[in-house]
């Protein structure tokens, strides 16, 4: 079976997410009011693909240490190329030679498990900026792992 938050019931959102709430892992994450960009550049699906990634891994940057990235999803090869290059420029420390990207992947999540923990973790804090009774449930489940949340455009 594979998780994901927008396929899976309540019962199995909870329960995943307390189970996995006892494990040693930390996240960020990223909340963008879509409604709000107005630069035709957010229209471009690649550019705004990577200028998400840039924004979580600048919050991330200080606990980063020649990381392998994974990230879900297919794109083309170019496609591929270009984010791996981006996110390590954009996160590289320049002063301080540090290599805070290693390797980026893309991978399938129906294969990769700590893909599919991101998938019920943004799940989890996506829901929660919702009107949903359960708005506040599941984020609430993992929050003591939670580095950092960012809601951009503020």
């Amino acid at each position: 079976m594979e998780f994901k938050f927008h396929k899976t019931n309540q019962v199995v959102r909870s329960t995943f997410l307390e189970a996995v709430g006892r494990y040693d892992f930390f996240y960020f994450g990223i909340v963008i009011n879509k409604r709000e960009l107005t630069s035709p550049s957010f229209r471009i699906k690649d550019s705004f693909y990577k200028y998400a990634c840039s924004l979580v891994f600048e919050n991330a940057k200080p606990h980063l240490n020649d990381a392998t990235v994974v990230i879900d999803g297919s794109g083309s090869r170019d496609f591929r190329n270009q984010l791996s290059s981006y996110l390590k420029r954009r996160i590289s420390d320049q002063k301080g030679g540090n290599r805070q990207i290693g390797k980026v992947k893309i991978q399938d999540s129906h294969r990769n498990n700590l893909l599919q923990l991101a998938d019920m973790v943004c799940g989890a804090v996506a829901r929660s900026y919702t009107n949903k009774n359960d708005a506040k449930d599941y984020r609430r489940l993992i929050s003591h792992r939670e580095m950092r949340v960012q809601v951009w455009p503020r």
